[in-house]
């Protein structure tokens, strides 16, 4: 069967994923942008401000806000090192309290908490999960530098997580030994593979650990 040709923006098959966080990773920045092929201009810079939904008790479901839309992925398998991730769910606000209580709370794997309305708005929805003991709403900036390394969707990210700076390097595909290749050649073997769950929950102190070059 063919390798499936990946464009930056666009959707595809579920990908395999290469990502790590620290604090510096100007070497692999600097031999991305080098083995990096040409990318459209409309993905060379992006910036963008989120929300994520941490949760203590789940590790396997990642829930994110952007511009009014939330986007659940979650956790599938992991090949080589290599973790792969399925959309489980996307909607938008106001959010029916139906998808509230059959898709996006149960996804947390957390204590249901009680609804009185039908129809919640985003503020609404985030007052909810401030008020949960077992989750936070964080706050996520990123500035994202786009590149196409070997057939992978490549970035390097500056990211501030409720103001604390740190990088990100990534390389995703539907094919692993291609994003393996591209670990290798931006001299990132065997520096740790580091997901936002996993990222976020260790600068806010929810997991005790430092990122990959602490």
């Amino acid at each position: 069967m063919s390798k499936e040709e990946l464009k930056i923006g666009e959707a595809s098959l579920p990908r395999f994923e290469y990502r790590t966080f620290g604090q510096n990773f100007d070497n692999a920045a600097k031999r991305m942008a080098r083995f990096s092929v040409p990318i459209p201009e409309k993905v060379w810079e992006r910036v963008s401000e989120e929300i994520y939904i941490l949760s203590r008790t789940n590790d396997i479901n990642n829930t994110k806000i952007r511009d009014g839309k939330m986007d659940i992925k979650t956790y599938v398998q992991t090949v080589k090192g290599l973790e792969q991730w399925n959309p489980l769910m996307k909607g938008e606000f106001p959010m029916d309290v139906e998808v509230l209580k059959n898709e996006v709370f149960p996804a947390f794997q957390v204590a249901m908490p009680e609804f009185s309305k039908a129809v919640y708005t985003f503020d609404e929805f985030i007052d909810m999960v401030k008020q949960h003991p077992d989750l936070q709403a964080i706050r996520v900036k990123k500035q994202r530098f786009g590149y196409m390394v070997n057939n992978t969707i490549c970035e390097v990210a500056n990211v501030w997580i409720n103001g604390a700076k740190v990088v990100t390097v990534n390389s995703e595909s539907t094919e692993v030994e291609d994003i393996l290749k591209t670990v290798k050649d931006i001299q990132l073997e065997g520096v740790e593979n580091i997901n936002y769950l996993q990222a976020i929950k260790r600068v806010i102190g929810m997991i005790d650990k430092p990122l990959a070059n602490e």
